[in-house]
């Protein structure tokens, strides 16, 4: 089985978002769900996400073209199914499209997760496991 620590190997993740807040309103719902917070904006139009230290932003791209993400995927822990729920309807109820409700995931033994597309169109899930 996959194991999923808290030691990551990332400093942070950014994405390109055209509409900044209502990509903010989808984050602010979505991740508030998983306890990951809102850390405020930063400098001209970035929005600063993290349980403690900003690890997640979301901005207009710096090079003035539209955002894209297809075929890319942004997983977000969650520590239990109810978390990975709340994420998904919070993230419906905010402007996300879905792209896989909530459920066990067979490719992965004790996986349990949900997919969104953010407003800007990028791919996002959460992921907790049973086992």
């Amino acid at each position: 089985m996959a194991v999923i620590s808290g030691d990551g190997v990332f400093s942070h993740v950014f994405i390109g978002a055209a509409d900044v807040d209502a990509s903010a309103r989808f984050y602010d719902a979505a991740l508030g769900a998983l306890g990951i917070n809102n850390l405020g904006p930063f400098g001209s139009g970035w929005i600063l996400y993290g349980r403690d230290k900003p690890a997640f932003i979301i901005a207009k791209p710096g090079n003035g073209e539209a955002p894209s993400s297809n075929g890319a995927t942004i997983g977000f822990a969650a520590k239990t199914t109810d978390e990975v729920d709340a994420f998904h309807a919070a993230g419906l109820a905010n402007g996300g499209t879905d792209e896989g409700a909530p459920g066990p995931r067979s490719h992965l033994p004790g996986a349990y997760a949900a997919y969104l597309r953010d407003p800007a169109g990028n791919k996002v899930c959460t992921y907790t496991f049973t086992e």
